[in-house]
């Protein structure tokens, strides 16, 4: 009833199929780089954790000597100090030795992606590089056969402007018969 108040959709425009693959790759080379610049920051961070369990590893021993030191002069005081000394520092270092393994697997997780990403990105040019020779092979035959089609349609225009001719040709024929002066008709005698 209300048919004049419903908007007519507007046609959604043609999407360039190159710009489509080039948005698609920007967006993968967008992810592949924050995925590198993840890992950097792990790699960094496996580097903390290696210097980490390597302080450790000499602060255990450092306590080994002193509380061997403290245990030779008798310090019972001494030696109990560097016993939780030596059992908060096993936990130091079990703890770094821990995150720097899953730093590691981590890592490895992230690279791999990384390394995935990019040979999508390098799939995607290939194929890109591909649909753009094909599409500009297709604007060649399209323009080859639009220009086909045009002669074909001169020649058809042609053939019609003949058979005009002709049935004007056959026209005046007609009508020059009928306009003919008659001569009497011949008398048989």
């Amino acid at each position: 009833m209300f048919g004049f108040l419903k908007r007519k959709k507007t046609p959604a425009a043609p999407v360039d199929p190159l710009a489509t693959f080039d948005r698609l790759i920007e967006d993968l080379e967008r992810q592949a780089a924050e995925v590198r610049k993840s890992a950097a920051t792990l790699l960094a961070l496996k580097g903390e954790l290696s210097r980490g369990v390597t302080r450790y590893t000499a602060r255990l021993g450092d306590i080994a000597g002193r509380r061997q030191t403290a245990h030779d002069r008798g310090d019972a005081k001494g030696v109990g100090v560097l016993e939780r000394d030596r059992v908060q520092t096993e936990r130091l270092l079990e703890s770094t030795r821990e995150s720097l393994r899953r730093a590691e697997r981590d890592s490895e997780l992230l690279l791999g992606a990384a390394g995935e990403l990019g040979e999508r990105v390098a799939d995607l040019r290939i194929e890109r590089e591909s649909a753009s020779a094909r599409m500009a092979a297709g604007g060649v035959v399209t323009e080859a056969l639009r220009e086909q089609v045009e002669r074909f349609d001169r020649v058809m225009a042609l053939d019609a402007a003949r058979d005009e001719v002709e049935k004007a040709h056959a026209l005046a024929d007609i009508y020059r018969e009928e306009h003919q002066p008659h001569s009497a008709p011949e008398r048989v005698k």
